[in-house]
């Protein structure tokens, strides 16, 4: 009997453990917790006269501003070809293992691919510009989709859905905003509703939302014009709303509806920011996430849509002084002190790995590696991107000792590893 036992207890055991969920292996946009941050290192700290060694190039991604994401075994990158989204797998090589149309693609106002891949175990989940929902398995055939407008009633945005899809918890979610609902959560499996969160009657934005941790409490953060919401991920309820315009700038400043950056998180306090004269802000939220509070504000914070990193306790961005120029600049994250504010051509994405910065002006295409230094911009390093066409508004990407930098139809992958 006992021995029966024994075996009984064994076997449920290992029922048990079958019937648990795998923990979930996301790649994602901006690399770890979308923070622009890469843990790398080992990276050079000055790079040769001409530039890192660039391994390879490809250039029959189809139009598009979106970053690559890199897995383990492959790189996927987004790209619009005639009117139509496509998605196109790459070893680490650069050769071209299959490429899928995904969705329709946006074809007014800049009309190249924004969405970047979110890889979770063997799926792939993106949004077209003009707002299809789609899971694709890594052969590239779609498993499930659906479409933002069609859904929730909400009004396509005057340049297309740049919006990466959030991973959490066995759950997909998006934020269509509109008349039915502000973010809507889908199982990532199938694509059945989960929840849908209170209608704020906003329009969807350009933002990539952030997901937090406060207090054991998963929170989705992100922009809905004009609101910075917070919702929980376990079912969808609105738990903060701060009106950004409130805190605008000033009455007769540029208020443009276009917010495309990126929260930043961290102990429990909480930085939003955007171009267009608004101000950034750092809020307190409170133990049980119903509200913020304003901790301090900064006007020279205001990047257009080249994000931000915090290393340490400062934050680096650039700021939107017009929509061809701005500075690049140093914020203290605790008191929200400008450090410096200093120009180096134009304004741009900006990541950071190893204790230094990568600064991408969008303008003629020229890379920056910079020391991470709250005294003054500290650049020591600069080459050209050559290929390409169109802004250079892709964020950089940096994996396994290499950046991958992307313009236009090309892709480039050069070596900064200092092995």
């Amino acid at each position: 009997m006992m021995k029966l036992n024994i075996r009984l207890a064994i076997v449920t055991g290992i029922i048990l453990l079958m019937s648990l969920p795998l923990s979930a292996q996301i790649y994602d946009w901006r690399g770890p917790n979308r923070t622009g941050v890469y843990s790398e290192t080992g990276l050079l700290k000055v790079w040769p006269e001409s530039g890192p060694e660039l391994i390879w190039e490809y250039g029959e991604s189809g139009f598009g501003y979106g970053s690559p994401t890199i897995t383990e075994d492959r790189i996927y990158i987004t790209g619009r070809v005639g009117e139509e989204d496509v998605i196109t797998a790459l070893t680490h090589d650069g050769k071209k293992i299959w490429s899928s149309v995904y969705g329709k693609a946006w074809v007014l106002n800049h009309n190249g691919t924004r969405g970047i891949p979110t890889i979770v175990n063997n799926r792939i989940y993106l949004v077209s510009g003009s707002g299809d929902i789609v899971c694709l398995d890594t052969d590239g055939k779609i498993v499930w989709e659906k479409n933002h407008f069609e859904l929730y009633d909400s009004k396509p945005l005057m340049f297309g859905i740049s919006e990466s899809p959030v991973y959490v918890d066995g759950k997909i979610i998006v934020s269509p905003g509109g008349k039915k609902a502000s973010l809507v959560a889908f199982n990532a499996e199938n694509g059945d509703l989960v929840w849908e969160s209170e209608a704020l009657g906003k329009g969807p934005q350009y933002v990539n939302p952030l997901l937090i941790e406060h207090n054991n409490r998963k929170i989705i953060v992100t922009v809905l014009d004009p609101d910075l919401v917070g919702v929980d991920v376990t079912n969808g309820k609105i738990l903060f709303k701060e009106n950004y315009d409130l805190h605008h700038r000033a009455p007769g400043g540029r208020m443009s509806k276009n917010h495309a950056v990126t929260p930043l998180y961290r102990d429990g306090k909480l930085v939003v920011a955007n171009g267009y004269d608004y101000v950034g802000l750092q809020f307190k939220i409170s133990d049980d996430a119903s509200k913020l509070d304003l901790v301090w504000k900064n006007p020279d914070l205001e990047p257009h849509h080249g994000g931000m990193v915090l290393v340490g306790d400062y934050i680096y961005t650039s700021d939107h002084m017009s929509n061809a120029m701005g500075s690049w600049l140093c914020v203290d994250w605790n008191t929200g002190e400008t450090k410096w504010k200093e120009r180096w051509i134009t304004k741009g994405p900006i990541i950071s790995a190893d204790n230094m910065l990568y600064l991408y002006e969008e303008k003629s295409g020229n890379v920056a590696l910079a020391k991470v230094s709250p005294e003054k911009l500290d650049i020591v390093s600069t080459f050209q991107i050559t290929k390409g066409e169109g802004p250079n508004w892709a964020h950089p990407v940096i994996d396994n000792g290499r950046l991958y930098i992307r313009h236009g139809e090309f892709l480039m992958v050069y070596n900064i590893s200092s092995k």
